[in-house]
């Protein structure tokens, strides 16, 4: 009689065990699939930047409206269009973006954001859809003083606030005097008075800077992007939201449409700045 029931409870406790599991996978398969539903039923897909990195994003008069506009956010029209979904953009500063992904604020980061070992453990990250090149920014007199990384030692290095930049001064210079701002034309603004000695940033940002800043050049100091390039960054275990973002960038890039948004952004940097 007593084994009888020892059997039972076992047999019971067997069950529970099983069906258990299965709740635990079904539970993990939805939470794996819930930012993209989320986003479908929605209606729309909000993506997060920092519009203050031309020619990925930055403000421009279209039309007599000022208009959030680059490379990135042609990248998030495509996105969303994929999606079937409206597309919002939700402006801020670099340096809080993870945070507000992870937050729930917005549903992924489309700011010129490279994919290092640090993020990555936060966050998410696509495939790379732009290789990024890193230069360093500096007043045309000095061209001959800064040729080499060692020249910056213990100089006044400005980077934005967050940014991959920022950790390549860290990293490869020396007893940096770093200044750190949320804003790069705040930055540039610092170059041009003395404020810092260079400005470390991309070279596709540089080239902008230079159009209508003679006074400044790039220097012959490159450095590498460890982190590969630019990825969109989305919360983690969103698998189906990954392989649909990596879908419309093999699409753009198999395309060419890519290398077409980046001259695009570049030539109406250009003119906005011409016009500013």
């Amino acid at each position: 009689m007593k084994k009888n029931i020892l059997k039972k409870f076992i047999g019971i406790a067997l069950i529970t065990a099983i069906s258990v599991s299965f709740v635990g996978c079904g539970g993990n398969k939805k939470a794996s699939e819930e930012t993209l539903n989320k986003i479908k039923d929605n209606g729309k897909v909000i993506v997060g930047l920092s519009a203050d990195y031309a020619p990925y994003e930055f403000h421009a008069v279209i039309d007599g409206k000022d208009e959030v506009v680059g490379f990135d956010i042609d990248l998030a029209r495509e996105v969303a269009k994929d999606m079937g979904v409206d597309l919002e953009i939700k402006e801020m500063e670099f340096d809080p973006l993870i945070g507000a992904l992870k937050a729930g604020q917005i549903d992924m980061i489309i700011s010129g954001m490279n994919p290092d070992e640090e993020r990555k453990k936060q966050i998410d990250f696509s495939d790379i859809y732009y290789e990024a090149k890193h230069g360093v920014l500096i007043k045309s007199e000095d061209k001959g003083k800064y040729t080499k990384v060692e020249d910056l030692n213990g100089k006044k290095i400005g980077a934005q606030l967050g940014s991959t930049q920022e950790k390549i001064a860290q990293e490869k210079v020396k007893d940096a005097d770093l200044q750190l701002l949320a804003n790069v034309n705040n930055l540039v603004l610092e170059l041009k008075t003395g404020k810092v000695n260079a400005l470390i940033t991309e070279e596709p940002v540089a080239n902008m800077v230079i159009k209508t800043n003679p006074e400044l050049v790039l220097s012959s100091i490159k450095f590498e992007d460890e982190g590969g390039g630019n990825a969109i960054g989305i919360r983690k275990n969103s698998p189906k939201l990954l392989e649909q973002l990596n879908k419309t960038i093999k699409r753009l890039k198999d395309s060419g449409e890519l290398d077409k948004f980046i001259v695009n952004a570049n030539d109406l940097a250009a003119k906005n700045q011409s016009n500013s």
